[in-house]
């Protein structure tokens, strides 16, 4: 039984502190909430905040979305659980057949999992089998989740894998960061330095009919939400398609909505042979998928990928309600148009404030980068945490990547008074933090 009574915060993190392994946790703010409703947080003290990160960008549909919260209710009374390993509940099939409609990839077949991790986990094991290659190209700067093989890929953070281990195989590419170039370049006298790269790869690294696979965040996410020029994956494309290598596309954090179509990479007019969901799809409960091409995900025989658990009729009928909220609310249009109506106004602040470097992003998936010249582009690492406290104080849940990007990642039901009303939040902590008030 959950008592609330007489709890305090700072009681309930100390206890974190001590049962809970600090490999699971990252530390933004001291937050205990105890109700949600759409945009809206409550923690345990009844202090209301609004929320820009979606729990991380899981809440595209709003926190406890009424849809999803009948539909989970309904089926716990019915069927809460049936391995579809084993049995086939009809849940997990009407929910294979949705992502299979909504997809960009022709002919495809899914596979479901419990996290986005699991879902690349997926992917590697689909794209080495089919293909009979074992090398894999990923990204500098990447993020794909905490599991073995998704560390592995993983071009963020190389301190835990230099304790536990990686696969091998994996080669990583610069990602088109054009705030900060990785080739020192500047707007217009860019020539795809980052496209070409690849074919210098080939040619003095990689044996390019050895590669099964490329990996790529069409929009890189945990780098600092990073948006590659119009034309680079197609140019990428191209390249792949030449030597008989996979696109994998991971959505877990992009997809479902998030930027104004079902998944970032159609922004950028290519067909991805697999492409990886989790996050927002079961719209607060844990489930992955894989969906690919039929032939690769026909590569491996059965049971080489499967999870008791997975295919949960419960965690597929909220992912069904989300779908079907996303369709009816037509909210791929509403993130859409709250996303440039948000990235108008943080341009504006940005004419205001010295502190903001850079405002990218596209539909409601949008990274703010504080800087403290604009010249050097020096990061504001400092300052981006007191920007953080600063907001959590005022009543706004925010947090950053790389340290000095601000993550603006709301759901996508988010009231636009209320949308209005966070970025005031947020410009008020930016200045608060420049007027060296924080």
């Amino acid at each position: 039984m959950l008592i609330l009574n007489n709890m305090k915060a700072n009681d309930i993190i100390k206890r974190y502190s001590k049962v809970i392994a600090q490999a699971n946790k990252m530390h933004y703010f001291p937050l205990v909430p105890v109700k949600a409703e759409n945009a809206k947080v409550w923690d345990i003290n009844g202090k209301e905040y609004i929320d820009f990160l979606s729990d991380a960008a899981v809440q595209n549909v709003g926190h406890n979305n009424p849809r999803v919260v009948k539909a989970v209710k309904e089926q716990v009374d019915k069927l809460m659980h049936a391995s579809y390993i084993y049995a086939y509940p009809i849940e997990p099939l009407l929910l294979a057949e949705k992502l299979a409609e909504i997809a960009p990839i022709d002919n495809p077949k899914v596979s479901f999992g419990l996290t986005g991790g699991d879902a690349n986990d997926a992917a590697i094991k689909f794209a080495r089998a089919y293909t009979k290659r074992q090398t894999i190209l990923s990204y500098m700067k990447s993020f794909y989740g905490s599991t073995y093989g998704a560390m592995s890929l993983t071009g963020l953070d190389f301190r835990v894998r230099a304790i536990v281990g990686e696969l091998s195989g994996v080669h990583y590419l610069p990602y088109p960061y054009c705030y900060r170039c990785p080739f020192g370049k500047e707007p217009g006298s860019c020539k795809m330095e980052c496209v070409e790269y690849i074919k210098e790869k080939f040619e003095g690294e990689v044996y390019a009919e050895g590669v099964a696979a490329l990996f790529a965040e069409p929009i890189q996410g945990d780098s600092g939400i990073v948006v590659p020029p119009k034309n680079y994956f197609k140019k990428v494309t191209k390249i792949l398609r030449e030597h008989g290598i996979l696109l994998v596309v991971d959505e877990i954090q992009s997809g479902m909505g998030r930027t104004g179509k079902w998944f970032a990479i159609e922004h950028f007019g290519v067909k991805p042979d697999i492409i990886t969901v989790g996050k927002a799809l079961g719209g607060g409960l844990p489930i992955s998928a894989t969906i690919g091409k039929a032939e690769i995900m026909d590569s491996l025989p059965p049971l080489s990928h499967a999870f008791t658990l997975s295919g949960n009729p419960t965690t597929s009928r909220a992912a069904l309600a989300v779908i079907e909220e996303i369709e009816e609310k037509n909210l791929l249009r509403r993130a859409e148009k709250l996303g440039n109506y948000a990235m108008k106004r943080l341009r504006e602040m940005m004419d205001k404030h010295e502190l903001i470097g850079d405002v990218r992003g596209i539909g409601l998936m949008i990274g703010v980068e504080l800087v403290k010249d604009r010249e050097t582009k020096e990061r504001a690492i400092e300052e981006t945490s007191k920007v953080i406290e600063r907001a959590f104080d005022l009543g706004l849940i925010v947090t950053h990547f790389s340290g000095n990007v601000l993550r603006i990642e709301p759901p996508l039901t988010i009231e636009r008074e209320t949308l209005d009303e966070g970025l005031d939040v947020l410009e008020k902590a930016i200045e608060d933090v420049e007027e060296g008030r924080v």
